[in-house]
């Protein structure tokens, strides 16, 4: 518990022995409707065992002063003095109120500056995050991209080396052929001249 919530449930203590002084008889039934008062109290933001306390501390309180005011034997003088003293004990007891709301206040005040100062910071984080993610996603992107250009360039080399080497081929084949046709035309010639001169031959042995 924080030193704040201990210096609180003091001072109802301290209430609560203060207005228990007033009578030593049992409890009377209350003089209004505590449940209310303690939700109302516990909505305001007050803890549940303080709000018990101080509605206790109230409704011992109004309890004594409606049981003296009916007993009515009090003298004219000790009626003045139970008044007056009534009316520190209820400033007081407001005083305490308010220093327990003003608390409870500065407390909640204090943790929600210190909630917003988290949640700026987890934004700050998130956004470094971003930036570095998009850094490192950028970079992947670039690396990728050259990759792809130099495998670009490479696969265009060997195509031009693929089509160089093609292109000599064929000319190679080109020029076989054309030996090729030229030893075919020279066979020809020779079978065509050589079937001339057996033919002459033989047209010369049958004259």
């Amino acid at each position: 518990m924080s030193r704040s919530s201990t210096d609180q449930a003091d001072r109802l203590s301290q209430i609560n022995l203060r207005t228990s002084s007033f009578h030593s008889s049992a409890a009377q039934p209350y003089h209004f409707d505590t449940h209310h008062f303690v939700r109302r109290l516990k909505e305001s933001g007050m803890e549940a065992a303080q709000a018990e306390a101080l509605v206790e501390a109230l409704a011992d309180v109004i309890d004594e002063s409606i049981r003296n005011l009916s007993d009515g034997m009090v003298a004219r003088e000790e009626g003045e003095k139970w008044r007056y003293t009534q009316k520190v004990d209820f400033a007081r007891l407001k005083s305490e109120i308010q220093l327990l709301e003003r608390n409870d206040f500065i407390l909640m005040k204090t943790e929600n500056e210190r909630l917003m100062a988290d949640v700026e910071k987890l934004k700050q984080r998130l956004r470094e995050e971003i930036t570095r993610t998009t850094a490192g996603v950028r970079l992947d992107l670039n690396l990728e991209k050259g990759r792809i250009r130099d495998e670009s360039s490479v696969h265009a080399l060997k195509i031009k080396e693929v089509d160089t080497r093609i292109e000599s081929e064929i000319a190679g084949l080109r020029t076989s052929i054309q030996s090729a046709k030229f030893n075919v035309l020279q066979y020809l010639v020779g079978v065509a001249t050589g079937a001339g001169a057996l033919l002459l031959a033989y047209l010369r042995m049958f004259r």
